[in-house]
């Protein structure tokens, strides 16, 4: 098994499609976790992230004959798992829902509410919430092609080669955007970042 998970991208797709289909498997453990990252910081769903992301599997498998391996395969497949979270956006219409509905006594009772405690003290679980919070916000605020080089550098953990060859720009051209793009952030979330 330990042999199976050492083999790299390539290797693993070519014998897949020799007939070892169940190494299909080494596939999906190595990038479950990324694209499903990615996949919700472009839908904001956490749930349909998750569903989306088997789809991409879904859609991978029944493509990998297409997988050209002059490429990285995660670059393959992130631009799979890009294109079918934007397509899942333009299917999807957002419905509003009511953010609070009243309660009455009777449903509330007088229960007491338990909290877990997943050793985090509650100040410092606000400010992680906060902070997240603030990310995001500023992560969406950026312009379009930064937040994308963003959410691919941090989010779905791409190297600065497999970007550009997926967003097909020159390397150098890739850095400076991030460069850039993390400034802004720096700037956006001045009030989150302690002095040195």
């Amino acid at each position: 098994m330990a042999e199976r998970e050492q083999l790299d991208d390539r290797t693993l797709v070519e014998r897949i499609l020799g007939g070892d289909r169940d190494l299909f498997g080494v596939l999906v453990a190595r990038y479950e976790k990324r694209v499903v990252n990615y996949v919700y910081r472009i839908t904001h769903r956490y749930e349909e992230a998750h569903d989306l992301t088997q789809e991409i599997f879904v859609k991978v498998y029944l493509a990998l004959d297409r997988y050209d391996p002059k490429y990285q395969f995660s670059t393959w497949l992130f631009r799979i798992a890009q294109n079918s979270a934007i397509d899942a956006l333009r299917k999807k219409s957002i419905a509003e829902v009511p953010l609070a509905r009243q309660v009455s006594e009777e449903e509330n009772g007088n229960k007491e509410r338990e909290f877990a405690d997943d050793g985090v003290s509650p100040y410092r679980a606000l400010k992680n919430k906060q902070l997240s919070a603030a990310i995001d916000d500023a992560v969406l605020k950026l312009p379009p092609d930064y937040r994308e080089l963003i959410q691919l550098r941090h989010f779905a953990e791409l190297s600065y080669e497999e970007i550009a060859s997926m967003k097909k720009l020159p390397l150098g051209t890739v850095k400076n955007k991030l460069f850039r793009a993390r400034n802004l952030l720096k700037e956006a979330l001045g009030s989150y970042v302690e002095p040195l």
